[in-house]
């Protein structure tokens, strides 16, 4: 349980290089007048917005818990998550789809390709840069487990969608090179509208995964399953409890709630047992520094 992720050095990895890629990219779509180099500059101007968006969800975060919010704002990062996932859906795919579309309507020839190439090739090795930015906060929380597998499972929706963006971003940036040198190759614009509505469907794809993963963090989700084993393993090997009943988590964040229903041992008074839930409860705290609502019901058998 030791290792923690820095959502923030992975955040500001990519806004470093989805800038520069932003900047590189919207030169060479206006000397080139290429739709895919366009779409993909749109995708990085998103993109940045978007890290702008979790640095203010990361934020948001950790206000203090208020009379109208007791849990606190953790869960602040999911709504923040989950709006990062509509614009990469809306102003990065359906942009990309339209623009691929005005295109084949509308055909223009390319200028300079071999600019649009030698960026898009600078972009992919930025990219590259922020992928491993992103891995390498990914692989402290990762335990051994896959990198699908730790998408599915995982609750810090930030590094979801660091993570989502940067893939879209990289198969992205392929498909344009792939448009362009199609182009370039046959002289037939076709290939780079449609690489740029295949950008358009990738960046859906994605953005509904991201959505859809968000989706039940916004809701409520338990602990990941590792993490809610080890809380129920340490409940259970504690020698005032008897056997455990009922554990329910609850992520709001980076924090956790709490509730624990347990079999305790006996004890001669009830300010003995009061004592044994209050040093359970310690030890819990101390074992996992993550929590910050736990509250402990006891019960005895009849």
């Amino acid at each position: 349980m030791a290792g923690q992720a820095n959502s923030l050095v992975s955040i500001l990895y990519a806004l470093g290089a989805n800038f520069a890629i932003f900047v590189a990219k919207l030169a060479g779509a206006i000397v080139t007048g290429s739709s895919a180099m366009l779409a993909e500059a749109v995708h990085s101007l998103a993109d940045c917005g978007n890290q702008g968006l979790l640095i203010v969800g990361l934020r948001s975060a950790r206000r203090a818990p208020t009379p109208d919010a007791p849990l606190g704002y953790g869960k602040a990062i999911y709504f923040w998550s989950f709006i990062v996932a509509l614009v990469l859906f809306s102003m990065g795919g359906l942009f990309s789809i339209y623009e691929g579309w005005r295109k084949l309507s509308e055909p223009e020839p390319l200028a300079w390709p071999w600019l649009a190439v030698g960026i898009l090739i600078f972009s992919i090795a930025a990219e590259c840069v922020s992928l491993w930015g992103a891995l390498r906060e990914i692989n402290k929380v990762r335990y051994g487990r896959t990198l699908w597998r730790w998408f599915r499972e995982s609750r810090q929706s930030e590094l979801v969608v660091v993570l989502g963006e940067d893939l879209a971003a990289l198969l992205g940036l392929t498909l344009a090179l792939l448009a362009v040198a199609l182009t370039l190759a046959t002289g037939d614009t076709f290939y780079d509208a449609a690489g740029s509505m295949a950008i358009g469907v990738v960046l859906i794809v994605i953005a509904f995964g991201i959505g859809y993963e968000v989706k039940g963090l916004l809701i409520g989700q338990s602990a990941e399953p590792h993490i809610q084993q080890a809380i129920a393993d340490y409940v259970a090997s504690r020698p005032e409890v008897d056997r455990l009943l009922r554990l329910i988590t609850l992520q709001t964040g980076d924090t956790l709630m709490v509730a624990v229903k347990a079999l305790m041992c006996e004890r001669d008074n009830a300010a003995a047992m009061v004592l044994a839930i209050n040093e359970c409860e310690a030890g819990l705290r101390q074992a996992f520094p993550q929590i910050q609502w736990l509250f402990f019901e006891p019960d005895i058998e009849e």
